[in-house]
């Protein structure tokens, strides 16, 4: 699916909107590293890949920012783990669970 997201800097978080309907993934940026915390599509809205189309346009932004991912939101980790050509972007000390 295609969507558009934007980086809220004031709210610290990437987010869209589909048929009315908000989604977001909060971060925190901290040194060379993004920390991505948590990400909320709401339930009108599951089901339709947004939330793996919005993981994949943050990681377009994360490297080409040249941060180091620190994935501690559950739906990131796992996005990695169906799709390890991400891992690159991991920082090196961290370990997906």
């Amino acid at each position: 699916m295609e969507i558009t997201v934007h980086n809220n800097l004031d709210a610290k978080e990437y987010q869209t909107e589909v048929d009315g309907h908000k989604a977001r993934m909060e971060y925190i940026i901290a040194n060379d590293k993004i920390y991505l915390t948590h990400t909320e599509v709401p339930k009108e809205l599951g089901g339709k890949g947004i939330g793996s189309a919005m993981v994949k346009h943050v990681f377009a932004e994360i490297e080409e920012k040249k941060l180091q991912l620190v994935p501690l939101c559950p739906f990131v980790a796992s996005y990695i783990k169906r799709h390890p050509e991400w891992s690159r972007l991991v920082s090196p000390n961290v370990k997906i669970k």
